[in-house]
């Protein structure tokens, strides 16, 4: 059986009258994604907003990804450099150095600085 192709005319008729509209967004320099740890840039991408019952649906395609993994930087409480420090007599920022290297793993840190 032959498919009918649809004209960009016909097919833009039948999406408003099922409550659908679609636009681009013209000159997209960048899309920037961030999750709480990477960070994806699509560089110049092609954009549509999509409009669906009130609901906006961004559609991003091509373009050049760059993905990059932020570093988190990690806190050591000042109890846990003590107690470190206080359990191995060391001092506080050599405990709080080996800490940070054990990512905080009290017990890591405290064997590591008794070897």
């Amino acid at each position: 059986m032959r498919r009918r192709r649809v004209s960009p005319r016909d097919a833009k008729r039948m999406m408003q009258r099922m409550g659908l509209s679609m636009d681009a967004i013209p000159d997209v320099e960048e899309v920037v994604i961030k999750t709480g740890n990477k960070e994806i840039t699509i560089e110049e991408p092609e954009v549509a907003i999509m409009e669906v019952q009130g609901q906006k649906i961004f559609q991003v395609t091509g373009g050049k990804i760059v993905e990059k993994v932020a570093e988190r930087k990690l806190v050591v409480p000042e109890e846990d450099v003590r107690l470190v420090a206080d359990q191995t007599g060391k001092s506080l920022e050599e405990a709080r150095k080996t800490l940070e290297e054990c990512e905080g793993d009290l017990a890591k840190a405290i064997l590591l600085l008794q070897s």
